[in-house]
């Protein structure tokens, strides 16, 4: 009988802690190397090694504590009812009710109470919270889980995630009265309506009106709906700027002007001069707005003031070939184990493309290709007739797959780094199996509008003069270029000042256009961004809505019209209210995973 090791052992009495824990005696445990994760009874929780070090062993209680207490106090068709539909109010939804059965369930017990605080460390280490320097940057999930928590425990924030939070903390808690979800702790139903108006607070959702009854009444009342707001804007105090301005925690405060309001044009400008070619600072990152459905009309005409000084460049061109193997070795420093993780899950999806290149037959056909392996029973019997295989069509289909990865200065850090080494590996797997594999970026030249500006200024401002920044699309790898010549071209995406603001409408076209003319039967393309198209010169001198307008069009022009097949990852920020075929990931480490899970189902589909 094999001896039982101390990991075993844990595993074992963690197991039936959690079934105590959740008084649910089916719980099932195990542990895995990668995300942590519940589905119905089954816990999959960080594996400690060997060694069983402490600081590991306190984490793996934390997930398993946290994942058994939702089992216990959580009542899923109840939340599932009561959620709103609009994903960033869903998303704070989801975190309070978090911070609510962590609370109920550690009151009275120091223990679970510690083992939550470690796995809570942990998830705060790879959160945008963690890095935040502006309140733009700062996840409205996760900064009202901490304040919900504090108010519920009266435990003090993470000392991570503390000067991240202090940016939002004023103006949350200028919105909302937090204490009163303490009075509903044991009933969810009641912590629920108490976190709902909490959202209507936050101008998250429209009160006393269900997401559902206003996504079905929209259509039909949306010329009423755009009359009645180009009256109101007028008089909107700055409260009520609506979803977009939620998602900017009032740092930067959009204004939708109508036309004819020139003043207010010149005034907004005269604040934003600088030099076109000026870098900015790391508090210039672009703000996602993210606006609903509801704030676009069906009519919309998207323009260029100029296109003399946009350009399409080659990631070498950026940059000298000595500085690209600095930054290419720079970025393989900083992922050494994020590149195995990654590499694994490429190899699986190397091994599904190549069963669906595998060659198959069927034998004894009439006519076809002599088969040989049957000669034989000829020799041995001549009144047998000779036996013919005919090939079988396969269903892979000659594919060329092209990645667009927004070079934004939000996705600075670790984002982009992840986007980077990904792409490589996933280009080195494509490559193996015979698909061809583009690699896109795409940016400004400049904050604040560039040269594109200084024209629009020196002809006197005209009212309504669409796009006005300089963009600038990167190639890192052309489809038809071998994995090794483009290798040290993805270490561009390190470069400081590389990443600036983002016109995800344009990039998407020129993406586009360059699959429609490749000769490939099936083509693919997958959206790498981490949410809504902002260049600050565009936004202060059309409607606030301008630019993620225009994307919803290319975007639907492509999934309604074209042959391309189009898939998106939004990091950090829904891209579901966008595109048809999308998946939100809040954790950059999940990237690498999620590109591999989202084209083998891609080449898995029928």
């Amino acid at each position: 009988m094999t001896q039982e090791t101390p990991l075993d052992r844990f595993k074992h009495v963690l197991a039936g802690t959690a079934r105590a824990v959740a008084d649910e005696p089916e719980v099932e445990l195990a542990f895995t190397a990668d995300a942590p994760a519940q589905s119905g009874k089954h816990l999959k929780v960080p594996m400690p090694a060997r060694q069983l070090p402490p600081d590991q062993v306190a984490e793996a209680r934390g997930f398993a504590d946290g994942f058994a207490l939702r089992l216990r106090h959580h009542d899923a068709g109840l939340h599932a009812r009561g959620a709103p539909a609009e994903p960033v109010a869903r998303a704070v939804f989801d975190a309070v009710e978090t911070a609510r059965v962590e609370a109920l369930g550690s009151r009275g017990y120091q223990g679970i109470s510690d083992n939550l605080g470690v796995a809570l460390d942990m998830r705060l280490k790879s959160d945008p919270i963690s890095r935040a320097r502006t309140a733009a940057e700062v996840p409205l999930s996760t900064a009202l889980q901490l304040l919900v928590r504090e108010k519920l425990t009266g435990e003090a924030v993470p000392a991570t995630a503390a000067p991240g939070l202090e940016l939002v903390r004023e103006w949350i808690e200028s919105k909302s009265d937090l204490s009163a979800l303490r009075l509903a702790l044991d009933d969810q139903r009641a912590f629920q309506a108490l976190a709902t108006k909490l959202l209507e607070d936050l101008e998250l959702i429209e009160g006393e009106v269900a997401p559902e009854e206003a996504d079905e009444g929209g259509s039909e009342d949306e010329g009423e709906n755009e009359e009645s707001q180009e009256e109101g804007e007028q008089s909107e105090d700055e409260g009520s700027q609506g979803e977009g301005q939620v998602e900017a925690r009032g740092e930067q405060q959009q204004s939708d002007q109508q036309q004819g309001e020139q003043a207010e044009f010149g005034d907004d400008l005269e604040d934003m001069d600088g030099e076109p070619g000026d870098e900015g600072e790391e508090g210039m990152q672009p703000i996602r707005p993210n606006r609903s459905f509801a704030d676009f009309s069906p009519q919309f005409d998207y323009k260029v003031w100029t296109e003399r000084f946009d350009e399409v460049v080659g990631a070498t061109e950026l940059c000298d070939p000595e500085e690209l193997q600095r930054l290419r070795g720079y970025l393989d420093q900083q992922l050494v184990h994020l590149q195995s993780a990654v590499s694994k899950l490429a190899n699986r999806l190397q091994r599904r493309l190549m069963a669906q290149q595998s060659r198959s037959w069927d034998f004894d056909q009439e006519e076809g290709l002599l088969d040989a392996a049957r000669l034989a029973r000829v020799v041995v019997n001549p009144t047998h007739s000779l036996s013919y295989k005919i090939e079988r069509d396969t269903d892979f289909r000659d594919t060329v797959v092209t990645l667009l990865i927004d070079n934004s200065g939000s996705m600075r850090g670790r984002p982009i780094s992840i986007a980077a080494i990904s792409a490589d590996i996933l280009a080195r797997t494509l490559e193996r199996c015979g698909v061809k594999t583009e690699i896109l970026g795409f940016t400004t030249r400049a904050w604040k509008g560039g040269q594109s500006r200084e024209t629009w200024l020196a002809a006197g401002r005209p009212p309504q003069p669409g796009r006005l920044n300089d963009i600038r699309h990167i190639v890192y790898k052309r489809a038809d270029e071998p994995w090794r010549r483009a290798r040290a071209s993805l270490g561009l995406m390190m470069r400081e000042g590389l990443l600036k603001e983002n016109i995800d409408g344009e990039a998407l076209l020129w993406a586009h256009n360059r699959l429609i003319g490749r000769p490939e039967e099936r083509k693919i393309m997958m959206v790498i961004s981490d949410g809504a198209p902002v260049d600050d010169s565009t936004l202060s001198v059309n409607s606030g809505s301008y630019l993620e307008r225009h994307l919803r069009q290319v975007i639907g022009w492509i999934e309604g019209k074209s042959p391309v097949e189009l898939v998106a990852i939004g990091i950090g920020h829904d891209v579901t209210r966008y595109y048809q075929r999308a998946v939100t990931i809040m954790d950059a480490e999940q990237l690498g995973g999620t590109i591999i899970e989202q084209l083998a189902a891609l080449f898995d589909a029928r």
